[in-house]
């Protein structure tokens, strides 16, 4: 079975082309073939088409928000619809999914299925404890709940710590940090997701590269009140102007706040601390959330390359004595084999 699988991120589109002759294996292949090209003004998913190899059996999309699609699901209209319906909540992923899978189906035709995989499916089963906002019930009733995101990368990050460390006499305890641009963390019991630091939207949460992860909502309010700013300057001031890049005034990336600490940068020493300490707090809440830890997992760009970070959540953690993994993010490969499970089944 040929498959190949299209990841529609906000600024650049990755493609993976595996042939998977029986059961797929956890740890990955190489690829038959991978490309990836920046969305830069040209639209680059024709070529990447024309460049793919010949006799693809499958197509297998990523998609961040399936709203209440939450499993690998078969793309028909009724499941398109579905993903266009919340793209107000998650518009800079699934907008341009939606237009990768339209490019995909005038390319392939209808002649092979096309699957989509969803960030949030994995965390389809965090309890309603978990998934409720405290406000009005009504909120619920219209849809506004945890989702959560990064679930391919959560459910390939968990099962390769699961299987590297054998088996457990009780369902494995791992907390699982995606650190990249965007960061989560999930509470993994037994293969499954309880429970997760993103929410309704991908801000929740964690300290990010450019978004505030959780901040006290009086603080919007407030600013509501004093500047009067709009919807969409709000968004970009907690989506765009805030996380690292908004405190170090240096950079959303990593590396260059740790070279700036380097310089004798005050300001990107302090944007470090925030981010280890928001994120050593947060394993905490997923640790008693899960009764206790078995397993400790990095992922993600930050994730596997910041080991003065790993290193500071190790000496806060040091007393719960968890084993600590480093697992390299897979997102496409782990899309590949939900498309053939499906396919095969």
């Amino acid at each position: 079975m040929k498959i190949l699988v299209l990841n529609a991120g906000s600024s650049s589109l990755k493609c993976r082309c595996d042939e998977i002759n029986g059961p797929p294996s956890s740890h990955p292949p190489a690829p038959a073939w991978e490309a990836s090209a920046e969305w830069t003004g040209n639209d680059p998913v024709e070529a990447l088409l024309r460049s793919a190899p010949r006799g693809i059996d499958v197509v297998g999309h990523r998609i961040v928000h399936g709203g209440t699609i939450r499993e690998t699901s078969l793309l028909t209209e009724e499941v398109r619809r579905a993903i266009d319906a919340v793209s107000t909540i998650a518009p800079a992923h699934n907008r341009r999914a939606l237009e990768v899978i339209d490019a995909a189906r005038r390319f392939f035709g209808d002649r092979i299925p096309h699957f989509g995989v969803f960030d949030t499916a994995f965390h389809a089963t965090i309890p309603p404890a978990a998934h409720v906002y405290p406000g009005p019930y009504q909120w619920f009733e219209e849809g506004i709940r945890r989702f959560g995101f990064h679930g391919i990368a959560h459910q390939y990050a968990a099962r390769r710590a699961a299987e590297e460390l054998g088996g457990e006499p009780r369902p494995m305890r791992i907390v699982t940090c995606h650190l990249g641009n965007g960061a989560s963390l999930a509470a993994v019991r037994g293969g499954q997701c309880v429970d997760t630091t993103m929410g309704f939207t991908p801000l929740e949460g964690l300290m990010m590269g450019t978004r505030s992860g959780s901040i006290d909502p009086g603080i919007v309010v407030h600013l509501l009140r004093r500047h009067g700013y709009t919807a969409d300057e709000l968004d970009t001031l907690l989506n765009c102007e805030s996380g690292l890049l908004g405190v170090s005034g240096v950079s959303a990336d990593m590396r260059e706040v740790l070279a700036a600490i380097e310089q004798g940068s005050a300001r990107a020493r302090l944007a470090f601390d925030i981010y280890a300490h928001r994120l050593v707090r947060e394993i905490g809440g997923m640790v008693a959330v899960l009764g206790g830890l078995d397993a400790l997992v990095f992922t993600g760009g930050i994730g596997e390359h910041c080991a003065a970070l790993r290193e500071r959540a190790a000496e806060s953690l040091a007393f719960l004595r968890p084993r600590i993994l480093v697992v390299r993010a897979e997102e496409e490969w782990e899309i590949a084999r939900e498309c053939w499970r499906l396919a095969a089944a």
